[in-house]
Formats: structure tokens, sequence, C-alpha cells
């Protein structure tokens, strides 16, 4: 999936309340709409997204068929934080080179 489904997922908090629970352990539909006070039909909209995107699975409860276990999906987390990764260490080389210019340059006065 692309990062830029990651982002739209992840943009809104309901579906990142959805992330951070499902951080600690699977959740039926239903749970997830229980703790994050919305209802089944909205929490199923917010699955859809975060499904579509690749942020999360689900599987049969092996009790009831028609009930369905989210979890969350790895690949999609690892290829943001490998961007994000990458975003850092732009900064870090740029304040470095910032750092090193103010060095070199200290108590030089310019002229005009």
């Amino acid at each position: 999936m692309s990062l830029d489904a990651t982002f739209t997922a992840l943009a809104d908090p309901t579906r990142r309340g959805v992330v951070a629970l499902l951080r600690a352990r699977p959740y039926r539909a239903g749970e997830l709409a229980d703790k994050l006070g919305t209802s089944a039909p909205a929490m199923s909209k917010h699955l859809r997204v975060l499904r579509t995107s690749g942020l999360v699975e689900h599987a049969s409860d092996g009790d009831d068929a028609r009930a369905k276990i989210f979890s969350l999906r790895q690949k999609p987390f690892r290829e943001l934080r490998d961007w994000l990764e990458q975003v850092e260490r732009f900064w870090e080389n740029q304040l470095d080179a910032f750092a090193a210019h103010a060095e070199r340059t200290r108590g030089k006065k310019t002229s005009r």
C-alpha cells in the first residue's frame, strides 16, 4: 500500500484511536466501537478505511464465524517508520550543517 493511503487513514482521530487500541491486542468491531464511543455503522466505515489502506486485517472469530477480529498489519507501519527515518536523517543532516556553519562563523563579524 502507499504512504498516501496510510496518511489518509491515520488523519482521522477515531482511526488513530483504533490503531492505538489494536496495538495492545486484537478486538472485535463492537468492542472497538464501545471503547471509542462510536456507533457500529461509524466504526464499520472507519474499519473499512483502515482495511483498504492495509493498516488492519480481520479474521473470523472461532466461536462465531460472523464476528470479525481486527488486528494491525506490520508492513504498512514499517514502511511509514522507514519514511519517517529518512525525513529524520534529512533534518539531522541539515541541523548538523547549520551547527557547523554557526561554529565556523562564530566571532566573525559581517561587514555591510
